[in-house]
């Protein structure tokens, strides 16, 4: 069981954490939307998974479709022309576009064979010919194995998006930390020797101006003469910037647990003992 002096540290620590990445989350998220990453990095990988990488092809009939670009025109010729690029595209509506692109005659089975059998990229065209071949004559078997394979695509496409995000998020919390001075150490120090000061923390599922004040009142900021102390204020910067890579809801729902645990006080004696 924890002792009340320790819980206050565990709940100031996570707390702490919890604020630094909301601010990171928050600025991510505020940057991907202005430089639009998400809508490019999708058009990247749609361009890579048809090996259309000048945008002149396949990819670019498919985000022409109304499917993919509903919001669009469908008469781009590049990328630029692209007024609205989405962030998303549903597997089933890129196999229904990239099969229109390919059949010369809506609904023919047999002519889509021949359609896929003129295809110049030898590798979509030999794996579209073994989707064909396992598709018995439904083109609804062929519709649901391209959009698998869109899937799966996009399914990396992710794993790639995430690991440059957490990239972007460490430098962002790395930054926020020496700009705010939370340094890890310092920060377990204090509430060590002094655990009243994570007292007042309570758990809010936004952030209000209350969550700042509580912020504030941990021992962060350079207000107060603080000044820099060297490496190991450094690696304490660090130790916040690389645990805030967690996210904001896993801390959020560590702190939620803590202040709960707080909430329920010490076991009552037993015999005249105190519980441990």
């Amino acid at each position: 069981m924890f002792n009340s002096t320790t819980l206050e540290v565990a709940i100031g620590l996570t707390f702490c954490y919890s604020s630094v990445a909301f601010i990171v989350s928050s600025i991510n998220e505020a940057i991907a939307s202005f430089l639009k990453l998400r809508s490019g990095s999708l058009l990247d990988g749609v361009k890579s998974l048809l090996n259309d990488p000048n945008f002149e092809g396949l990819a670019l009939n498919v985000y022409n479709h109304a499917l993919v670009s509903h919001h669009d025109t469908g008469n781009a010729v590049s990328a630029q022309d692209l007024k609205s690029k989405p962030s998303y595209i549903d597997p089933k509506h890129f196999a229904i576009a990239l099969i229109d692109n390919i059949q010369t005659i809506p609904g023919d089975f047999v002519q889509l064979g021949k359609d896929i059998d003129t295809l110049q990229n030898p590798q979509l065209k030999q794996l579209l010919q073994s989707i064909y071949g396992r598709a018995s004559g439904q083109i609804e078997t062929v519709h649901t194995e391209v959009a698998a394979w869109f899937d799966a695509g996009m399914d990396r496409l992710s794993g790639n998006y995430k690991r440059r995000s957490q990239v972007y998020c460490f430098i962002i919390a790395l930054v926020i930390a020496i700009l705010f001075n939370v340094d890890s150490f310092y920060l377990f120090k204090i509430l060590w020797l002094h655990p009243t000061l994570a007292s007042g923390i309570s758990v809010s599922a936004q952030w209000t101006e209350e969550t700042w004040k509580q912020f504030q009142s941990l021992p962060v900021g350079w207000e107060n003469g603080a000044s820099f102390k060297g490496f190991t204020q450094v690696v304490g910067w660090l130790v916040t910037a690389a645990a805030t890579l967690f996210g904001a809801p896993f801390w959020f729902d560590l702190l939620q647990k803590l202040v709960n645990l707080r909430g329920t006080g010490n076991k009552p004696a037993l015999d005249g003992k105190q519980a441990s």
